[in-house]
């Protein structure tokens, strides 16, 4: 959840112009995604970690208020005890929750990418549009690698997969160019 909460502050801090890197700094970030997971293991529950989607509401709906988030997290919790409101929900049809799912992620991935973009990334360079590539591939597509009883998946597929990339691929001005062979 490490490189999910990164990629998520990061985001969050382009998406509403703040550096939260700074302010309220990554130390206090990471320490409540703790606190949250510690919090929910008291209480039975499972580990925590940080959705994009929250992200993708926020650039969509441009309403950065903390006050206005948290109560609308608030609301959420109550609402999530009232079994009619469950029930309610459930009869949204799939199609417009896939609807929904498709504008958030696509927002989300559309403001991670213009972060590599103002980053300076050169997207014209083989050697990192190979590695975002993919990245994004096994990041969204879901795949999956099991090795014994080994498993990685999703981001921490994408993640180790980039790494490993970035590591070994040659670097610019390091490969042969076509007139060089």
């Amino acid at each position: 959840t490490i490189a999910e909460h990164l990629g998520d502050i990061m985001v969050l801090s382009r998406v509403t112009g703040e550096d939260y890197y700074r302010d309220p700094g990554l130390h206090r970030t990471l320490l409540g995604d703790g606190l949250a997971t510690s919090w929910a293991g008291l209480f039975g529950g499972p580990p925590n970690t940080t959705y994009g989607e929250n992200v993708g509401v926020m650039a969509i709906t441009k309403v950065f208020n903390v006050s206005v988030v948290r109560t609308a997290a608030i609301i959420a919790i109550v609402l999530s005890f009232v079994q009619k409101i469950g029930a309610l929900i459930s009869t949204i049809p799939e199609p417009v929750m896939g609807g929904i799912s498709i504008v958030l992620f696509g927002v989300i991935a559309a403001s991670g990418i213009r972060t590599l973009v103002d980053a300076g990334i050169d997207f014209g360079d083989k050697r990192n549009l190979v590695i975002s590539s993919v990245i994004l591939v096994l990041g969204i597509g879901g795949a999956e690698l099991s090795i014994g009883t080994f498993n990685l998946h999703g981001m921490a597929l994408a993640t180790v997969a980039g790494i490993i990339l970035n590591l070994i691929l040659p670097k610019n001005g390091t490969s042969p160019t076509a007139e060089e062979k």
